[in-house]
């Protein structure tokens, strides 16, 4: 095992010293020591809400909060009229084409603010603003 890592330290040594790789670690070193500035990270792509879904059905009802949110911001914006009254049946059938655990989604909606309901629970509204 020792032998390995003396050899790499011999062939780093070569390399080092050939005059390719000095002028690319030179030109490296210029650029960096020109820019001050920290390099960014590259962003990972945005994750879009349709990767919950599989067929038009959600698979799974994320737990980050941030992705929770995006999906009933979704599910709110895709099912609901911002103008429209509803009755609990109606709301827990519009869940329902997507996911079959409604009562759930329905009051994860309320939580949000996402969706009003009358005190009597008779009625649901979408809320035209959320919290």
């Amino acid at each position: 095992m020792r032998c390995r890592h003396r050899r790499g330290r011999a062939k780093l040594a070569v390399m080092s010293q050939s005059p390719e790789h000095q002028s690319s670690q030179s030109a490296d070193a210029t650029a960096a020591a020109s820019d001050p500035r920290p390099r960014p990270r590259p962003r990972p792509p945005r994750r879009d809400v349709h990767d919950l879904f599989s067929g038009g059905r959600l698979t799974v009802i994320p737990r980050k909060v941030a992705r929770h949110e995006q999906l009933l911001a979704h599910l709110t914006e895709t099912l609901f009229a911002v103008d429209r009254e509803y009755t609990e049946p109606e709301v827990n059938d519009a869940l329902r084409t997507v996911h079959e655990d409604c009562s759930a989604l329905r009051r994860y909606l309320i939580t949000s603010g996402r969706l009003t309901r009358t005190p009597d629970g008779r009625t649901y509204r979408r809320a035209a603003t959320t919290r």
